[in-house]
């Protein structure tokens, strides 16, 4: 039974993988400087103008790195958060986490202004202590003794932070400076505004860092996802493992948002759809996870590129349409 799920599973990645990288290579194309799917190769080994060379390696291309990896550190946070909650509907946007990494971030930018040296670096710290701030403040009050933590008081508790924080990130903007308040506004959007190099690299360990400890906690997840008295049965010490892969969801997130913005339902709609194409085994449907992840924010953004040719509409935005129906959805089947 086991191999024929792993022989699935080998299906649909390769399916993602190859769906993944036409969706990457289309992004690469489209644009206000469109260049023809033909003359990718030939620019990427050298045969470029000036013009095709600097819109290819100076924007498409460090953008198109950077949201495929926060597509996958959300996706891989969503995922934690649902089997650390065993909760379907938990995404770090939807229960706040995000929103108080976006108020740490935006408090620091403002206080900076943007001029300390090695900034793209130090805005995944920041954005990790606000967020582990606020995921221990949801946590604490949705914890009811010796029933544990309870997965819909922590949806609605999540609602409600993630509400609050909003507030304060009005208020940000009411007291910024004019020059100051494009930034607070782009990150509220989701618009990915850190789409130079620099913001690549900073992502980069914390995704080599967190990922693989999330696949080598799979089958910590899997009993997690399952009652507590199997867990308790299985000798596993639940608060221990529930307070690690807490953390390290809470670091993929903020690290995330600290480049793209407030974008949420990546979280809750990867980890989904993947369980829907071969089940709910962390081991299988974690590596499809990641490519539908990627996949989803690379063309959210590349829609927001070219839909309004006068504009771009942040990735965000296009998220949300697509992830609201879903949550909602999501809501009336687990009811």
């Amino acid at each position: 039974m086991f191999e024929m799920a792993q022989k699935k599973q080998r299906i649909w990645l390769i399916v993602w993988l190859v769906l993944t990288l036409l969706i990457f290579v289309m992004g690469m194309s489209l644009g206000a400087a469109s260049i023809s799917i033909n003359r990718i190769l030939p620019i990427l080994f050298g045969d470029g103008s000036f013009k095709e060379s600097f819109v290819l390696f100076s924007v498409r291309l460090p953008r198109l790195f950077i949201l495929a990896l926060a597509g996958m550190a959300l996706a891989m946070a969503g995922s934690v958060l649902q089997g650390v909650t065993r909760n379907e509907l938990a995404d770090p946007g939807i229960i706040g986490i995000n929103a108080g990494a976006g108020v740490g971030i935006t408090i620091f930018y403002l206080c900076v202004n943007g001029d300390l040296p090695h900034f793209a670096y130090i805005l995944p710290v920041i954005g990790f202590l606000s967020a582990v701030l606020t995921a221990l403040c949801i946590y604490f009050f949705s914890y009811k003794r010796n029933q544990s933590v309870q997965p819909v008081q922590l949806i609605l508790i999540g609602v409600g932070v993630a509400a609050a924080l909003s507030g304060v990130m009005i208020l940000l903007i009411s007291s910024a400076e004019r020059s100051d308040v494009q930034f607070i506004a782009q990150w509220l959007a989701g618009s990915v505004w850190g789409t130079d190099w620099p913001f690549l690299w900073a992502l980069v360990p914390w995704l080599v860092i967190c990922i693989p400890f999330i696949f080598y906690k799979a089958n910590v997840l899997n009993v997690l996802a399952m009652t507590e008295q199997t867990a308790i049965g299985l000798g596993m010490n639940i608060a221990k493992e529930r307070l690690q892969l807490l953390l390290v969801a809470v670091a993929l997130a903020a690290a995330a948002v600290s480049v793209t913005g407030g974008i949420a339902f990546i979280g809750l709609m990867a980890p989904h759809i993947a369980k829907q194409l071969v089940g709910p085994r962390y081991q299988l449907f974690l590596p499809i996870t990641l490519c539908i992840g990627a996949s989803l924010l690379i063309l959210a953004d590349t829609i927001g590129r070219v839909v309004i040719s006068s504009a771009t509409v942040p990735a965000g935005i296009v998220v949300a349409c697509i992830g609201a129906p879903y949550f909602l959805y999501l809501l009336r089947k687990n009811d």
